[in-house]
């Protein structure tokens, strides 16, 4: 039996134990974060008054995030407007990117610090921390495609490759937690440290414009393709690789990446076969909903990881995903594709939170509250 969140009344009384007995556990070996940002981070704690909840730093830093992506989705629904010269984009919008963006990172980066300083570290702060992360992670690239634009024949890049990064950038986010739930300890990857380049890539485009963009820059490739090699290269860092599959079987270790590989392949069929090139068309609608169900996928095998229960061999949202791919490139949708696909990925989200909220209900039993409202303004973190 599973609640109305989906999550079962075993991992709800596994992650309640786990409130002040389980200790956070992660390694960051990335040079720029242990030499540079964690110094200033370190410095930046210290001004944080010690009556701000933790949890409320990591919401706060969410927020930001996806106000920036509406506010760019407002001036950039087709990933068209840097195409053309000068861009569409107002500069303080570019500006005002960089900043939520650094805000955002730097909310992340001190939240856990603070709860430790504050004495409110549980595992109930790293679960929402970690779940936040796994939606924002789709939503820092979705921003950033803003920027490239989308391939007009003479520059930008292609739909198709913005939905190859964007699932690179997911998988390996999944297995970093994969990677905890084999072996206890999160390997942080490189491209943890994704947001410091975006940081960049907005200045440059509020000081220069979106025609910076526009020109080679070194050897006849463009500025946007060295951002998106570097991209690929930090989130294909082989740390996440290092002491895996520990548990009792080949088949234990390798069931979380189940649901994910699972979903990648169903949402890749529908790219791939659309009568009515679904991605070509709604390129941002269809983008979210495939950063929102990978997120979804990730917190259960988050949830699994933390309360050492066994993860779903498939997702709920495999089931309903199947049968619109069926009917969309078996031509049953027709015209009402897009539609449909609009309603999926309202559903989804609305399906996400409602799972999320629900989740940090049911946990924080500990301090007999009944809404999510004190876990926000209350000390309790990673």
């Amino acid at each position: 039996h599973r609640t109305p969140g989906g999550i079962s009344p075993e991992q709800i009384l596994c992650l309640t134990c786990l409130l002040f007995s389980s200790q956070y556990s992660a390694v960051d070996t990335n040079p720029l974060s242990v030499y540079i940002m964690q110094p200033i981070w370190n410095k930046i704690i210290k001004i944080v008054p010690l009556w701000i909840a933790p949890n409320l730093l990591t919401f706060s830093g969410f927020v930001m995030i996806l106000v920036n992506y509406f506010l760019i989705s407002f001036y950039d629904w087709d990933y068209t407007a840097s195409g053309t010269s000068p861009g569409l984009v107002p500069t303080w919008v570019w500006l005002f990117s960089a900043f939520t963006t650094f805000c955002a990172y730097a909310l992340d980066s001190i939240d856990g610090k603070h709860a430790r300083r504050t004495q409110s570290s549980t595992p109930l702060g790293e679960l929402f921390d970690h779940g936040l992360d796994s939606w924002a992670t789709s939503i820092f690239v979705l921003s950033f495609f803003s920027v490239c634009s989308r391939d007009n024949g003479k520059t930008g890049v292609s739909v198709y490759t913005m939905y190859i990064y964007l699932s690179i950038v997911l998988f390996n986010f999944m297995c970093s937690h994969w990677e905890k739930y084999n072996t206890g300890v999160l390997f942080l990857p490189w491209g943890y440290d994704i947001s410091q380049v975006l940081i960049a890539a907005y200045l440059l485009t509020g000081a220069v414009g979106v025609e910076v963009w526009q020109k080679p820059f070194l050897f006849g490739y463009y500025i946007t393709d060295i951002l998106v090699i570097l991209l690929i290269g930090k989130c294909l860092d082989p740390s996440h690789l290092k002491k895996t599959l520990k548990n009792d079987s080949l088949y234990e270790g390798l069931l979380p990446l189940a649901s994910p590989l699972l979903l990648f392949i169903l949402l890749t069929v529908w790219v791939v076969l659309s009568p009515s090139n679904i991605l070509a068309k709604q390129p941002r609608l269809f983008l979210w909903m495939v950063g929102v169900a990978f997120s979804n996928v990730t917190c259960k095998v988050i949830i699994c990881q933390m309360s050492n229960t066994r993860p779903e061999l498939f997702h709920w949202f495999l089931f309903p995903l199947a049968l619109v791919v069926y009917a969309a490139i078996s031509g049953l949708l027709g015209w009402t594709e897009e539609a449909v696909l609009a309603v999926l990925t309202a559903l989804v989200t609305a399906a996400h939170v409602h799972f999320g909220v629900c989740v940090v209900i049911k946990n924080s039993c500990g301090m007999n509250s009944p809404t999510a409202f004190p876990f926000l303004l209350t000390g309790l973190k990673k």
